[in-house]
């Protein structure tokens, strides 16, 4: 639970008075709780932490000190599916779908993903830049210190890739860490229509190399759907990325059965998002494989289904559940990890320490960290600090935000 250290610990940063949810599962006891604790930081990293009682002696003068005046202390938030970079919006379309007007009609007049695609090559590294660090801004004041972009709005060379060097940008720019996912095979272009199996073969080559070439991703995605790409195409995808030693993860069963979470398990992939049509044998193949489950209970919502993901079954064979926004402008342009942490309490009926693991070790996992979301010796220090009396206050209410401090790295940003 600490480290021991008989001489005058020398500490960065010593957070006192505290309640923890460490959300270790080490710990036992509901959210990995610690009553009446302390933690402390060194080089960007927990040093200690444990029951105040049992402090070792510090430097007292040497040591900037905080008191949680009883507050509650989390990991900082990991949102690990979201589509921040984009330009353009489908709100027009959100009220002609309101309407009566059908989406395959929407697209036969130019709307949907391409309208999207449209908007976005035609802006610049600059325009998509102060877009998404509006979006990240709103993620990172909920207590998010980890986010997932992924590309798949630009879906030819140029675009994808200006699409990953903003991701990255942010990243350099922005307290929150950023992690990019290369997602080139999102849609088919409007360029390549009936022509689904010679863009894949752009995607696996040209794209790839470019993006690998830049250092722009740090992992590989697709959309395996019967309005997608077939499992076979997104088989390519996946032995493409595994050449470049590069993580895959999937939009898997989101609108019928195509056995994607079972092909990103025999790849050893991070995480299958969606899921609401996956099967025992797909639950089967991620539990052998330590593939994460990704829930996006606002993409569920915004798109009105009916149909759940099999929460119970992922439980009976122990594989992690994550939970994310899925933030993007067609089917979920929600942009609150909070949101989501109610949605799947009260759409999905997970409890609010399920919600809460989703958004943080769960999610962590997603990404293929292990140095994040749980609060213990050697993770980093991204820390929020919570105007609560009870760690399930972050799923029960939405709309105040109860974020006192947030240190990132041990540092208060």
């Amino acid at each position: 639970m600490h480290t021991t250290n008989n001489d005058h610990a020398h500490w960065d940063l010593l957070i006192t008075d505290a309640n923890i949810a460490t959300m270790d599962p080490a710990i036992d006891a509901p959210y990995g709780a610690l009553e009446h604790a302390a933690i402390a930081v060194k080089d960007g990293k927990i040093a200690w932490l444990g029951s105040q009682a049992d402090l070792p002696q510090f430097d007292v003068l040497a040591t900037p000190t905080v008191s949680a005046k009883g507050q509650w202390l989390t990991p900082g938030l990991i949102d690990c599916h979201t589509h921040l970079v984009f330009a353009g919006s489908r709100a027009e379309e959100f009220e002609q779908r309101l309407q009566g007007v059908s989406y395959e009609q929407i697209a036969a007049n130019g709307g949907g993903i391409a309208s999207t695609v449209r908007a976005t090559r035609e802006a610049d590294h600059e325009t998509l830049f102060v877009a998404a660090k509006e979006r990240l801004n709103a993620l990172y004041g909920e207590g998010v210190t980890t986010v997932e972009i992924k590309s798949g709005y630009g879906l030819d060379c140029e675009n994808e890739i200006k699409l990953l060097e903003v991701a990255r940008l942010l990243g350099e720019n922005h307290p929150v860490d950023v992690k990019t996912t290369f997602l080139g095979a999102h849609a088919l272009p409007p360029e390549y229509k009936g022509r689904s199996d010679e863009y894949i073969e752009l995607v696996c080559g040209e794209m790839l190399e470019q993006v690998v070439a830049g250092n722009l991703a740090d992992a590989v995605d697709a959309f395996c759907e019967n309005v997608g790409f077939s499992n076979e195409q997104t088989r390519r995808v996946f032995e493409a990325a595994k050449k470049h030693n590069l993580p895959v993860k999937l939009h898997a069963e989101q609108l019928s059965n195509q056995h994607g979470a079972a092909l990103v398990a025999e790849f050893n992939g991070l995480s299958a998002d969606h899921i609401e049509h996956l099967d025992e044998a797909g639950i089967k193949a991620m539990a052998s494989a330590g593939t994460t489950a990704v829930l996006l209970p606002g993409a569920f919502y915004f798109l009105r289904e009916t149909k759940y993901p099999p929460i119970e079954l992922l439980q009976q064979y122990h594989v992690p559940i994550a939970i994310s926004t899925d933030f993007n402008p067609g089917t979920s342009p929600l942009c609150s990890l909070h949101l989501m942490m109610n949605m799947a309490c009260t759409i999905f009926r997970m409890t609010p320490e399920q919600a809460l693991a989703g958004v943080t070790r769960n999610a962590a996992g997603a990404l293929g960290l292990s140095d994040r979301g749980v609060l213990k010796v050697g993770a980093r220090a991204d820390i929020a600090h919570w105007q609560i009396s009870h760690p399930a206050q972050l799923s029960y209410q939405f709309g105040v935000n109860k974020l006192l401090n947030l240190w990132i790295l041990g540092r208060l940003s």
